[in-house]
Protein backbone atom coordinates (compact mmCIF):
# COMPACT_ATOMS: atom_id res chain seq x y z
CA UNK A 1 0.00 0.00 0.00
CA UNK A 2 2.72 2.64 0.94
CA UNK A 3 3.93 4.76 -0.62
CA UNK A 4 0.75 6.87 -1.79
CA UNK A 5 0.39 10.38 -2.63
CA UNK A 6 -3.10 12.27 -3.43
CA UNK A 7 -3.03 15.43 -4.88
CA UNK A 8 -6.04 17.93 -5.72
CA UNK A 9 -6.26 21.26 -7.85
CA UNK A 10 -9.20 22.70 -6.09
CA UNK A 11 -13.29 22.34 -5.73
CA UNK A 12 -15.61 24.14 -7.94
CA UNK A 13 -16.18 24.45 -11.69
CA UNK A 14 -13.71 23.77 -14.18
CA UNK A 15 -14.72 25.68 -17.59
CA UNK A 16 -14.54 22.67 -20.31
CA UNK A 17 -11.90 24.38 -22.06
CA UNK A 18 -9.62 24.38 -19.43
CA UNK A 19 -10.61 20.11 -18.40
CA UNK A 20 -7.69 18.58 -19.40
CA UNK A 21 -5.12 21.53 -18.19
CA UNK A 22 -6.92 20.85 -14.53
CA UNK A 23 -6.39 16.92 -14.54
CA UNK A 24 -3.04 16.46 -16.80
CA UNK A 25 -1.67 19.39 -14.14
CA UNK A 26 -3.20 16.96 -11.15
CA UNK A 27 -1.63 14.02 -12.65
CA UNK A 28 1.80 15.28 -13.55
CA UNK A 29 2.36 16.45 -9.98
CA UNK A 30 1.01 13.21 -8.83
CA UNK A 31 3.39 11.30 -11.02
CA UNK A 32 6.54 13.31 -9.76
CA UNK A 33 6.24 12.70 -5.90
CA UNK A 34 5.17 9.57 -6.21
CA UNK A 35 9.07 9.09 -7.83
CA UNK A 36 10.20 10.42 -5.14
CA UNK A 37 8.66 8.14 -3.03
CA UNK A 38 9.83 5.48 -4.65
CA UNK A 39 13.17 6.66 -4.48
CA UNK A 40 13.38 7.10 -0.70
CA UNK A 41 12.24 10.39 -0.14
CA UNK A 42 10.39 11.58 2.62
CA UNK A 43 6.35 12.34 2.63
CA UNK A 44 7.45 16.04 2.92
CA UNK A 45 9.50 16.36 -0.02
CA UNK A 46 6.76 14.48 -2.08
CA UNK A 47 4.44 17.00 -0.87
CA UNK A 48 5.93 20.41 -1.65
CA UNK A 49 7.17 18.64 -5.13
CA UNK A 50 3.75 18.05 -5.87
CA UNK A 51 2.52 21.34 -4.99
CA UNK A 52 5.29 23.55 -6.63
CA UNK A 53 4.59 21.88 -9.73
CA UNK A 54 0.89 23.11 -9.09
CA UNK A 55 1.95 26.12 -8.36
CA UNK A 56 4.42 26.53 -11.01
CA UNK A 57 1.37 25.60 -13.47
CA UNK A 58 -0.92 28.97 -14.39
CA UNK A 59 -3.85 26.64 -14.57
CA UNK A 60 -4.24 26.88 -10.82
CA UNK A 61 -5.22 29.45 -8.80
CA UNK A 62 -1.83 29.12 -6.43
CA UNK A 63 1.49 30.73 -7.66
CA UNK A 64 1.56 31.65 -10.92
CA UNK A 65 -2.21 31.93 -12.27
CA UNK A 66 -3.26 33.25 -8.56
CA UNK A 67 -6.64 35.24 -8.28
CA UNK A 68 -6.64 38.60 -7.68
CA UNK A 69 -7.67 40.94 -5.03
CA UNK A 70 -10.00 43.77 -5.37
CA UNK A 71 -7.02 46.02 -5.81
CA UNK A 72 -5.75 43.88 -9.13
CA UNK A 73 -3.13 42.33 -6.71
CA UNK A 74 -1.99 39.20 -5.56
CA UNK A 75 -1.85 38.08 -1.93
CA UNK A 76 -1.07 34.25 -1.30
CA UNK A 77 -1.17 31.39 1.22
CA UNK A 78 0.22 28.38 1.50
CA UNK A 79 0.76 25.38 4.27
CA UNK A 80 2.98 22.12 4.72
CA UNK A 81 2.63 20.14 8.01
CA UNK A 82 4.84 17.02 9.35
CA UNK A 83 2.30 14.31 10.92
CA UNK A 84 6.27 12.95 12.20
CA UNK A 85 6.62 15.89 14.68
CA UNK A 86 3.38 17.85 14.55
CA UNK A 87 5.67 20.59 13.07
CA UNK A 88 3.64 23.13 10.39
CA UNK A 89 4.55 26.20 8.50
CA UNK A 90 2.60 28.84 6.93
CA UNK A 91 2.66 32.26 5.23
CA UNK A 92 -0.01 34.12 4.05
CA UNK A 93 -0.22 37.36 2.15
CA UNK A 94 2.51 36.82 0.04
CA UNK A 95 2.99 38.61 -3.08
CA UNK A 96 6.08 38.20 -4.70
CA UNK A 97 7.28 34.97 -4.13
CA UNK A 98 6.89 32.13 -6.98
CA UNK A 99 6.20 29.24 -4.48
CA UNK A 100 4.70 30.18 -1.03
CA UNK A 101 4.75 26.51 -0.47
CA UNK A 102 8.43 26.24 -0.38
CA UNK A 103 8.65 29.42 1.90
CA UNK A 104 5.87 27.58 4.17
CA UNK A 105 8.67 24.95 4.76
CA UNK A 106 11.37 26.85 5.69
CA UNK A 107 9.06 28.95 8.51
CA UNK A 108 8.52 25.10 9.64
CA UNK A 109 11.97 24.17 9.54
CA UNK A 110 13.83 27.28 10.20
CA UNK A 111 12.17 29.46 12.54
CA UNK A 112 10.26 28.47 15.98
CA UNK A 113 7.09 30.30 14.37
CA UNK A 114 4.19 28.41 12.41
CA UNK A 115 2.96 31.13 10.00
CA UNK A 116 4.57 34.46 9.05
CA UNK A 117 2.63 36.97 7.08
CA UNK A 118 2.73 39.92 4.38
CA UNK A 119 6.12 41.91 4.60
CA UNK A 120 7.53 39.71 7.43
CA UNK A 121 6.87 36.39 5.37
CA UNK A 122 9.09 38.41 2.01
CA UNK A 123 11.69 39.70 4.57
CA UNK A 124 12.24 36.01 5.59
CA UNK A 125 12.26 34.95 2.65
CA UNK A 126 15.30 37.27 1.75
CA UNK A 127 17.16 36.11 4.35
CA UNK A 128 16.34 32.63 3.41
CA UNK A 129 17.77 33.73 0.05
CA UNK A 130 14.55 32.69 -1.64
CA UNK A 131 14.38 35.42 -5.03
CA UNK A 132 11.52 37.66 -5.16
CA UNK A 133 9.93 37.67 -8.86
CA UNK A 134 7.77 40.61 -10.60
CA UNK A 135 4.04 40.19 -8.90
CA UNK A 136 3.46 41.04 -12.65
CA UNK A 137 4.99 37.99 -13.53
CA UNK A 138 2.66 35.98 -11.29
CA UNK A 139 -0.48 37.64 -13.02
CA UNK A 140 -1.76 35.92 -16.27
CA UNK A 141 -4.27 36.96 -18.46
CA UNK A 142 -6.54 34.95 -17.59
CA UNK A 143 -7.12 35.97 -13.98
CA UNK A 144 -7.43 39.63 -14.78
CA UNK A 145 -10.18 38.94 -16.93
CA UNK A 146 -11.69 37.42 -13.89
CA UNK A 147 -10.72 39.97 -12.12
CA UNK A 148 -12.08 42.92 -14.60
CA UNK A 149 -15.43 40.67 -14.83
CA UNK A 150 -16.51 40.65 -11.34
CA UNK A 151 -15.37 43.69 -10.23
CA UNK A 152 -19.07 45.00 -11.48
CA UNK A 153 -21.03 45.64 -8.56
CA UNK A 154 -23.55 42.79 -8.59
CA UNK A 155 -21.06 40.16 -9.07
CA UNK A 156 -20.62 37.53 -6.57
CA UNK A 157 -17.19 36.41 -5.53
CA UNK A 158 -18.03 33.37 -3.86
CA UNK A 159 -20.37 31.74 -6.48
CA UNK A 160 -17.57 33.26 -9.34
CA UNK A 161 -14.92 31.36 -7.63
CA UNK A 162 -16.67 28.42 -9.44
CA UNK A 163 -15.31 29.18 -12.44
CA UNK A 164 -11.61 29.07 -11.93
CA UNK A 165 -9.12 26.50 -11.16
CA UNK A 166 -8.96 25.79 -7.49
CA UNK A 167 -6.62 26.27 -4.78
CA UNK A 168 -4.41 23.24 -4.76
CA UNK A 169 -2.95 20.46 -2.32
CA UNK A 170 -1.01 17.14 -1.58
CA UNK A 171 -0.78 14.24 1.26
CA UNK A 172 1.39 11.73 0.98
CA UNK A 173 2.55 8.81 3.26
CA UNK A 174 6.09 7.48 2.63
CA UNK A 175 8.11 4.11 2.77
CA UNK A 176 8.39 4.72 6.13
CA UNK A 177 5.25 5.62 7.27
CA UNK A 178 5.36 9.37 7.71
CA UNK A 179 2.90 11.57 6.74
CA UNK A 180 2.88 15.39 5.25
CA UNK A 181 0.32 17.39 3.90
CA UNK A 182 1.02 20.56 1.36
CA UNK A 183 -1.70 22.72 0.82
CA UNK A 184 -1.56 26.41 -1.36
CA UNK A 185 -3.68 28.95 -2.81
CA UNK A 186 -4.31 32.82 -4.27
CA UNK A 187 -7.47 32.82 -2.04
CA UNK A 188 -10.64 34.28 -3.04
CA UNK A 189 -11.66 35.54 -6.51
CA UNK A 190 -11.73 39.61 -6.00
CA UNK A 191 -11.41 39.44 -2.23
CA UNK A 192 -10.45 42.32 0.27
CA UNK A 193 -6.82 43.05 1.08
CA UNK A 194 -5.85 41.54 3.53
CA UNK A 195 -8.34 38.44 3.36
CA UNK A 196 -6.93 35.55 4.66
CA UNK A 197 -8.52 32.33 4.30
CA UNK A 198 -8.44 28.63 5.48
CA UNK A 199 -5.19 27.31 3.65
CA UNK A 200 -2.42 28.45 6.17
CA UNK A 201 -4.62 27.51 9.20
CA UNK A 202 -3.45 24.16 10.70
CA UNK A 203 -6.49 22.24 11.28
CA UNK A 204 -8.45 23.99 8.40
CA UNK A 205 -6.21 24.03 5.40
CA UNK A 206 -4.46 20.81 6.34
CA UNK A 207 -3.03 18.47 8.54
CA UNK A 208 -1.21 15.94 9.29
CA UNK A 209 -0.69 13.39 12.52
CA UNK A 210 0.85 9.95 11.04
CA UNK A 211 -0.97 8.42 14.51
CA UNK A 212 -4.04 9.34 12.32
CA UNK A 213 -3.54 10.34 8.65
CA UNK A 214 -3.51 13.73 6.74
CA UNK A 215 -6.28 16.10 4.91
CA UNK A 216 -5.42 18.69 2.51
CA UNK A 217 -9.08 20.87 1.79
CA UNK A 218 -10.29 23.26 -1.18
CA UNK A 219 -13.67 25.19 -1.33
CA UNK A 220 -14.62 28.78 0.44
CA UNK A 221 -12.53 29.47 3.08
CA UNK A 222 -14.79 31.18 5.31
CA UNK A 223 -16.92 27.73 5.66
CA UNK A 224 -13.71 25.43 5.89
CA UNK A 225 -12.48 27.26 8.54
CA UNK A 226 -16.18 27.58 10.84
CA UNK A 227 -15.64 23.62 10.72
CA UNK A 228 -11.95 23.65 11.02
CA UNK A 229 -12.50 20.74 8.19
CA UNK A 230 -8.91 18.93 7.83
CA UNK A 231 -8.84 18.17 11.90
CA UNK A 232 -12.89 17.14 11.86
CA UNK A 233 -12.02 14.57 9.00
CA UNK A 234 -9.05 13.33 11.21
CA UNK A 235 -11.37 13.05 14.05
CA UNK A 236 -14.00 11.27 12.18
CA UNK A 237 -11.04 8.86 11.73
CA UNK A 238 -10.14 8.40 15.09
CA UNK A 239 -13.45 7.47 15.72
CA UNK A 240 -13.17 4.59 13.63
CA UNK A 241 -14.68 5.96 10.02
CA UNK A 242 -13.01 4.94 6.84
CA UNK A 243 -10.74 7.37 4.97
CA UNK A 244 -13.97 8.14 2.09
CA UNK A 245 -16.94 8.11 5.41
CA UNK A 246 -14.60 10.52 7.17
CA UNK A 247 -14.10 12.77 4.76
CA UNK A 248 -17.92 12.54 3.17
CA UNK A 249 -19.05 13.14 6.82
CA UNK A 250 -16.68 16.53 7.29
CA UNK A 251 -18.21 17.58 3.76
CA UNK A 252 -21.42 16.77 4.83
CA UNK A 253 -21.43 18.95 7.91
CA UNK A 254 -20.12 21.79 6.65
CA UNK A 255 -23.03 21.38 3.66
CA UNK A 256 -25.71 21.00 6.26
CA UNK A 257 -24.33 23.46 9.13
CA UNK A 258 -22.94 26.53 7.18
CA UNK A 259 -24.06 25.52 3.63
CA UNK A 260 -20.58 25.27 2.33
CA UNK A 261 -18.86 23.49 -0.47
CA UNK A 262 -15.37 22.07 -0.58
CA UNK A 263 -13.25 19.22 -1.57
CA UNK A 264 -10.58 16.90 0.22
CA UNK A 265 -7.57 14.34 -0.36
CA UNK A 266 -7.55 12.20 2.62
CA UNK A 267 -4.95 9.30 3.31
CA UNK A 268 -4.48 7.15 6.45
CA UNK A 269 -1.01 5.51 7.75
CA UNK A 270 -1.73 2.47 6.14
CA UNK A 271 -2.05 3.90 2.82
CA UNK A 272 -5.64 4.16 2.34
CA UNK A 273 -6.69 7.49 0.70
CA UNK A 274 -9.76 9.27 -0.48
CA UNK A 275 -10.73 12.17 -2.85
CA UNK A 276 -13.97 13.50 -1.86
CA UNK A 277 -16.04 16.73 -2.86
CA UNK A 278 -19.59 18.12 -2.26
CA UNK A 279 -18.86 20.49 -5.64
CA UNK A 280 -19.89 19.95 -9.13
CA UNK A 281 -15.71 19.33 -9.70
CA UNK A 282 -12.22 18.75 -8.56
CA UNK A 283 -9.64 17.63 -10.01
CA UNK A 284 -7.45 15.36 -8.50
CA UNK A 285 -4.94 11.87 -8.52
CA UNK A 286 -3.45 9.78 -6.80
CA UNK A 287 -0.44 7.24 -7.22
CA UNK A 288 -0.25 3.83 -5.75
CA UNK A 289 1.44 0.79 -6.50
CA UNK A 290 2.82 2.10 -9.54
CA UNK A 291 -0.88 2.90 -10.53
CA UNK A 292 -2.19 6.19 -11.63
CA UNK A 293 -5.88 7.41 -10.58
CA UNK A 294 -7.49 10.28 -11.38
CA UNK A 295 -11.04 12.24 -11.83
CA UNK A 296 -12.95 15.21 -12.26
CA UNK A 297 -16.53 14.47 -11.51
CA UNK A 298 -18.29 12.74 -8.69
CA UNK A 299 -17.92 8.80 -9.63
CA UNK A 300 -15.12 9.44 -12.04
CA UNK A 301 -11.94 7.28 -11.23
CA UNK A 302 -9.57 6.35 -13.89
CA UNK A 303 -6.19 4.29 -13.67
CA UNK A 304 -3.53 3.83 -16.00
CA UNK A 305 0.21 2.53 -15.58
CA UNK A 306 2.39 5.07 -13.84
CA UNK A 307 4.86 3.39 -15.98
CA UNK A 308 3.23 4.55 -19.67
CA UNK A 309 5.00 7.61 -20.82
CA UNK A 310 1.49 8.95 -21.44
CA UNK A 311 -0.05 8.40 -18.27
CA UNK A 312 1.21 11.71 -16.34
CA UNK A 313 -0.78 13.80 -18.91
CA UNK A 314 -4.06 11.71 -19.68
CA UNK A 315 -6.02 12.82 -22.38
CA UNK A 316 -8.92 13.66 -20.66
CA UNK A 317 -12.15 14.97 -22.36
CA UNK A 318 -15.06 16.51 -20.07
Amino acid sequence: MLPVVVVHGGAGFVPRQRSELSVSGVCSAAGSAYGILKGGGSSMDAVVNAVTLLENNPAFNAGIGSVLNVRGDIEMDALVMDGKTLASGAVSAVRNIANPTQLARLVMEKTSHACLTAEGASQFARAMGIPEVPVESLITDYSRMRWQKNLAADANPVECQMGKMGTVGAVAVDTEGNIACATSTGGMLNKMVGRVGDTPCIGSGGYADNNIGAVSTTGHGETIMKVTLARLILFNMEKGQSVEAASDSGLALMKSRVDGLGGVITVDPQGHWAARFSSLQMAWAAAQSDTLHYGLYTGEHFTQNIDDPESHYPKYKA
